[in-house]
């Protein structure tokens, strides 16, 4: 029963809410793992309590609630699942799909470490600590020990002479 004006709420009602208030973070973790979005984990998570609560009276063992809420969680978005599943129907043609290639990523990953290491020391510590581990210009002044001015001037020539890199330059044409 609902509270109205002078009336009580019921104790199922008080005990489900007491289990929600302790137990929601974690279930909705787990409803997080099985949607992977957590505007899609709420919604999943609340069909559950919903399931839940009208079996309420049912569930004698107050340690399987958990179990119960979470069985109810899988069983809704196993069906969610499969009535979103995209309908493939099969054809003799396979459509052309382009598709990147992922060596090129790790390629050119390759090709600018070894233009940094080409750079002289401090021009390199220079370009690591500003673009990888993105230091503030007056943070790497600190580190290095430095005036701000030297830090400006070291990461120009530096951006310079990887402008000029000739691996850097066939990569950029390549593309």
């Amino acid at each position: 029963m609902i509270a109205v004006a002078g009336t009580t709420q019921s104790p199922k009602f008080d005990d489900f809410s007491r289990y929600v208030s302790e137990r929601g973070p974690a279930l909705l973790r787990m409803a997080r793992n099985l949607t992977n979005s957590h505007a899609d984990a709420e919604d999943l998570l609340q069909a559950a309590l919903v399931k839940t609560f009208l079996s309420w009276d049912r569930i004698t063992n107050p340690r399987a609630l958990d179990g119960y809420v979470r069985r109810a969680m899988v069983n809704t978005q196993i069906s969610e699942w499969r009535r979103s599943r995209l309908e493939v129907f099969p054809t003799d043609e396979i459509p052309e799909q382009r598709v990147e290639d992922p060596t090129r990523r790790s390629d050119l990953a390759d090709v600018v470490a070894r233009a940094i290491d080409r750079l002289p020391d401090r021009q390199r510590a220079t370009v690591v600590l500003r673009y990888y581990d993105d230091l503030t210009e007056v943070q790497i002044a600190a580190r290095l020990g430095v005036t701000l001015g030297t830090v400006k001037s070291t990461l120009s020539r530096a951006t310079e002479k990887l402008r000029q890199d000739a691996d850097l330059i066939i990569e950029r044409t390549t593309t």
